[in-house]
């Protein structure tokens, strides 16, 4: 895990190795284990890289990036892990190649040189990437097939900057930026993130996931780029076989996907909610390192008994005899306020919830304890239907599938079994249900009523599949895994995701939706897969919670003066033309007067316009007037 900067112009630029070395200085947090630049030519190109190091695989000097070829017919700087490594290490071993360090970066590094972009087929792991083939004469860059690493880019006619963070480009570039008119809406009006390659600087773009970026300059000296993708998730199910079979496929693809993500030479450790899906990383890191083994269990706890994790998390704990490092979230309302602040800082854009800035605490506890690899089990929801609105979404399916017994059976299953009705929040529903949305509730300002930028979000039309894919693609897993990425490098820690080992995506994503909605409950065939390793209370647990906060009780009650002082002065985004501020004031007079599960305004509603002024505000100098 790293940070990865460079510049490629058309025009030879003799500053660029100074703006490179701004580059990696705006995200040394990514890599506190050294610094590398190197400047190259390739084809009509000029080529500055810069790469700060954040050792995992073989701590040694010779490990440091930008990495060479032998003969010096490559260059490579990467961000992330290959956690198959060893296996092609061993592969390309066999056609006669000599390795000089226990790297995986020098694996990949041969690997490219010898398969070229079909290399990256062959990756199981998180990436981003740019290599410089000098032989053929081709520069590209690379992002993994899921997003896990962020690579942002600037173009011009003249050269293309990139880096792993935002931060860092706005450090090698003296331009201001207008506001994304398009990001800023769905933020606000949707509390959607990353949904398309756009940042919130206009102008500043993200590598898709799952795709390259061919970079050369042709004879009229103008940069020119082409976008290819070489990975999308599989359509059909091409699994054959009887349901324990099923099952027993599931657990080994998790079981595996785990292991290979313990390969590390520093301390691992792993986030343990209560729920099911981290219970089961751990439950599965407890049988690969054995009983003797110290595994480390990081999670949350808070004094109000409503938002309280403990005694499941406690209970798994026991279940592997392991210790837990517990961060407190009773912290008080205006701490978590400035907390907030710093991590839409450290993320580049807005954040809109409490819940990652408690993910920000717990990624500093890591860094406290010593624990550098840290096991998250974010992406298991898309993939296993737990969110409550893939209920709604199947429900939808089954009635146009003219289906109304089958829908009846289903959605009275999930009734009785506790999971929809004492769960339901109507502001939630919302997001889906565009005839619950008033223009009363509308807090747009002249700029977004006049912008199109909308999603489609909400029951239509397509299957459950698809509608799990848009999460996996577009709706959900881009925001969370940016998040991920953003809080655990604030602190120099790596964070690894076994649900999105593209091998388990496969083989889920396709999967018959009665298989992990089934009999009243999410991710059925999980669950069924993980009994023999997990405590019953924990594998057919009903009410799972997460790292959650009363965030919601804040801003109505201790919060409520700070927003009110706060939308009664200055604003950014009003001046903007980005937000009303009358319709902002009457949206927070309805929220704290409503009730907490039926009203129609979602804290999302609230705190994310306030989260767009804190990060205008926190970045005023590099937004255009």
């Amino acid at each position: 895990m790293c940070g990865i900067a460079g510049i490629a112009s058309a025009r030879p630029d003799q500053r660029s190795l100074d703006r490179v070395r701004a580059m990696t200085r705006a995200q040394s947090h990514r890599g506190p284990d050294g610094e590398g630049i190197c400047t190259t030519q390739v084809g009509q190109l000029a080529v500055t890289l810069g790469h700060v190091r954040l050792a995992i695989l073989d701590l040694s000097e010779i490990g440091r990036q930008p990495m060479t070829l032998p003969d010096g017919t490559g260059v490579l700087i990467f961000n992330g892990e290959i956690y198959n490594y060893w296996e092609l290490r061993q592969e390309l071993e066999r056609e006669g190649v000599a390795f000089r360090t226990g790297t995986d970066t020098e694996v990949l590094m041969w690997g490219l040189r010898k398969w070229g972009k079909a290399a990256l087929s062959r990756l199981n792991g998180m990436w981003a990437l740019a290599w410089l083939d000098l032989q053929t004469q081709q520069m590209w860059l690379s992002r993994d097939r899921f997003g896990i690493k962020p690579l942002y880019y600037l173009e011009s006619n003249k050269e293309l900057v990139f880096a792993s963070e935002i931060k860092a480009i706005l450090a090698a570039v003296s331009m201001r930026f207008q506001v994304n008119i398009r990001a800023v809406g769905r933020f606000v009006d949707q509390s959607l993130l990353d949904t398309e390659d756009e940042s919130f600087f206009h102008g500043i773009k993200m590598l898709p996931p799952g795709s390259c970026l061919e970079v050369d300059a042709g004879g009229d000296g103008r940069l020119r780029t082409h976008l290819l993708r070489y990975w999308s998730a599989p359509q059909d199910d091409s699994f054959c076989g009887t349901l324990a079979e099923r099952i027993q496929r599931v657990r080994e693809i998790f079981f595996d996907a785990v292991r290979i993500r313990l390969r590390s030479d520093v301390t691992l450790g792993v986030l343990l909610s209560g729920g099911v899906d981290s219970s089961a990383i751990a439950a599965m890191m407890r049988s690969i390192l054995g009983t003797g083994a110290d595994l480390h269990l990081l999670s949350a706890t808070s004094h109000n008994p409503q938002y309280d994790e403990r005694p499941y998390v406690e209970l798994m704990a026991r279940h592997l005899n392991s210790p837990v490092g517990f961060i407190n979230l009773t912290c008080s309302p205006k701490e978590w306020f400035r907390l907030l602040e710093e991590v839409i800082y450290a993320n580049d854009e807005p954040v809109g919830n409490f819940s990652t800035a408690a993910h920000y605490l717990l990624m500093q506890k890591a860094r406290d304890l010593g624990i550098t690899v840290v096991l998250s089990g974010q992406g298991a929801d898309e993939l296993l239907c737990g969110y409550r609105k893939f209920i709604g979404f199947r429900l939808q399916e089954l009635l146009r599938e003219r289906r109304p017994l089958k829908a009846m059976s289903f959605l009275a299953k999930f009734v009785a079994n506790r999971v929809v009705l004492t769960q339901f929040e109507m502001s939630e529903a919302k997001r889906y249900l565009w005839l619950l949305n008033s223009p009363r509730l509308d807090i747009r300002g002249p700029q977004l009523r006049d912008a199109n930028y909308r999603v489609d979000n909400g029951l239509g039309t397509d299957t459950l599949i698809d509608r799990q894919r848009q999460d996996l693609e577009s709706l959900s897993v881009p925001a969370l895994v940016h998040y991920e990425d953003r809080c655990s490098m604030a602190f120099g820690r790596e964070i690894r995701l076994p649900f999105l080992d593209y091998r388990l995506v496969s083989m889920l994503l396709p999967m018959d939706p009665e298989l992990k909605l089934h009999d009243g409950w999410t991710k059925w065939i999980f669950r069924k897969a993980m009994e023999p390793f997990l405590p019953t209370a924990i594998a057919w647990r009903k009410d799972k919670q997460g790292f959650v906060n009363p965030q919601g009780h804040w801003l109505r009650n201790e919060l409520r003066p700070t927003i009110d002082q706060m939308l009664d002065g200055s604003l950014h985004m009003v001046d903007a033309g980005l937000v009303d501020r009358a319709a902002l004031k009457r949206r927070f007079e309805i929220y704290c007067h409503q009730s907490p599960s039926r009203g129609l305004v979602s804290f999302k509603d609230v705190l994310n316009p306030i989260a767009l002024e804190l990060w205008m505000r926190r970045f005023e100098q590099h937004l255009a007037a």
